[in-house]
C-alpha cells in the first residue's frame, strides 16, 4: 500500500457526523495523515484511524440512576460499578453542584423584527 497523500480519499470517523465517512487528507506528518476533512460535511478534525471517541457518561446521572435501581430492585451496584457507586455516594451526601456555584442559565436573545 502506498503512503497517502495530500488529496487522497480516506475512510475514518467523522466528528460532527457521528460515522465512518469519506474523508480527504488535508494535512499529512510522518508519511502518515494528521489532519482530514469530511467529504460529507466539510468539517476538519485530526486523523482518527476510523475509531469513534469513547462515550461520554455523566458519573453523577449514572450514580443517582443505580441508586433508583436499587431502591425499586433491591440489589446494590456490583464491583465493576464502583466508581459510579462512589459517585452515588458523593451525590447523596451533597457533593453535587451547589445552586449558588451552578451557572445562571444564559438569557435568550430577542429576534429583531
Amino acid at each position: 500500500m502506498r503512503a497517502a497523500r495530500l488529496g487522497d480519499d480516506i475512510d475514518d470517523f467523522c466528528v460532527k457526523c457521528k460515522r465512518v465517512m469519506n474523508h480527504s487528507v488535508v494535512s499529512i506528518l510522518n508519511d502518515e495523515p494528521a489532519k482530514v476533512r469530511c467529504r460529507t460535511c466539510h468539517s476538519d478534525h485530526d486523523f482518527r484511524h476510523e475509531q469513534a471517541p469513547p462515550p461520554k457518561v455523566d458519573p453523577r446521572k449514572a450514580a443517582l440512576f443505580n441508586q433508583v435501581l436499587e431502591k425499586v430492585t433491591g440489589v446494590p451496584a456490583g464491583p465493576e460499578d464502583a466508581p459510579v457507586a462512589e459517585a452515588a455516594e458523593a451525590v447523596e451526601a451533597g457533593a453535587g453542584v451547589s445552586a449558588e456555584a451552578a451557572p445562571a442559565p444564559k438569557a435568550k436573545k430577542k429576534a429583531k423584527a
